[in-house]
């Protein structure tokens, strides 16, 4: 069974293990540098299906971290003066970003030089277009989930665009833009599975999530408070949630639990898993920063009310639609709030 649940899922798009071959030659281009820290190269900076009614993944003090962020503003402050003063090759915007998940951050094995494509690439090339009036002034830096918060705090990166929910445990340690895509937990498991969804079929099965994600502190919190069976086996994490499908693939895990938007891509690349059940939470993605650079957040918040109206829905039809719906809560961009005005 294990042998044929492999082979189906390296059919269609190419699989994970083409994507990880691709993923493996892609480490030799120039335009990607390692996410591991960087040693004198002006890094940084400077002070960097549809979803259903849910819970947010947040404690009981904080409420809607979705909105504690800043007003725009398209002045520019420190930080990106910072990164306008850099000189040369070395006059980019440094972003942390996926380079594996399939429709928002993947290196496209039919494009020239495996290109970098994806709905968060679209974002990233915008916002180096507003500050640094090229697209193209991006250096890319490829992060695994768990590292998306050191990388900002330690200054690899001034900023991560990953489908990076905002939550109230990660305000603490860096600044969100407004959010720009709405999502929400789900569970992803084989099509022949007798796993319905976030519920007690997940009793005596072995779950798997990312290391440092929303779904980790989720189902942790839940099978402590016996929301979640005590008998779900949640031990098995990973650096990046795409490892997740390889463990699934091979046999090693029942399920899978991520944000839905991420597993609806997966499930394009492999048509022997799908998704069970409705989202159990709702949740938003924001570029995440440096506590301290209020003019890049602002700045930020202000290209997004612009790629709104005009950039957003071109993006989502291209590379999300096909698995996400045309017609779905996932189809238009969540409406900005901001903690103050001024």
């Amino acid at each position: 069974m294990r042998v044929r649940r492999i082979r189906a899922g390296l059919r269609g798009w190419g699989g994970v293990g083409a994507m990880a071959v691709v993923c493996a030659l892609a480490l030799a281009f120039v335009l990607l540098l390692p996410w591991t820290r960087s040693h004198g190269d002006g890094s940084t900076g400077t002070g960097g299906r549809g979803v259903a009614e849910g819970t947010p993944a947040a404690d009981s003090t904080c409420e809607a971290p979705e909105k504690q962020t800043l007003a725009p503003s398209a002045a520019d402050g420190a930080t990106i003066a910072a990164i306008k003063a850099r000189q040369g090759e070395k006059r980019k915007l440094i972003v942390g970003v996926d380079q594996n998940s399939y429709r928002w951050g993947y290196r496209n094995p039919n494009t020239t030089g495996a290109a970098l494509e994806g709905f968060d690439i679209d974002l990233v090339r915008r916002i180096a277009q507003d500050i640094l009036g090229d697209p193209d002034a991006v250096q890319f830096k490829a992060i695994p989930t768990n590292q998306r918060v050191p990388a900002i705090q330690e200054g690899r990166v001034d900023m991560v665009v990953r489908t990076m929910t905002i939550s109230c445990d990660r305000i603490k340690d860096v600044a969100f833009s407004a959010p720009y895509f709405r999502t929400g937990q789900q569970v992803l498991a084989p099509k022949s599975s007798t796993i319905t969804g976030y519920d007690g079929t997940l009793a005596k099965k072995k779950v798997c999530t990312a290391t440092g994600s929303i779904a980790n502190t989720r189902l942790t919190d839940d099978r402590r408070t016996g929301e979640l069976p005590s008998t779900t086996d949640i031990s098995t994490t990973v650096p990046n949630q795409l490892d997740c499908l390889v463990r699934l693939q091979l046999g090693e895990v029942d399920a899978v639990v991520t944000d839905g938007a991420l597993a609806a891509s997966q499930a394009a690349q492999d048509p022997t898993v799908e998704l069970k059940g409705a989202p159990f939470t709702a949740e938003y993605y924001g570029v995440a920063m440096k506590k301290d650079a209020d003019d890049l957040v602002r700045r930020v918040n202000h290209i997004l009310v612009q790629y709104r109206s005009n950039g957003w829905q071109a993006s989502y039809d291209k590379w999300l639609s096909a698995t996400l719906g045309k017609d779905a809560a996932t189809s238009t961009p969540p409406a900005p709030q901001y903690l103050r005005t001024s």
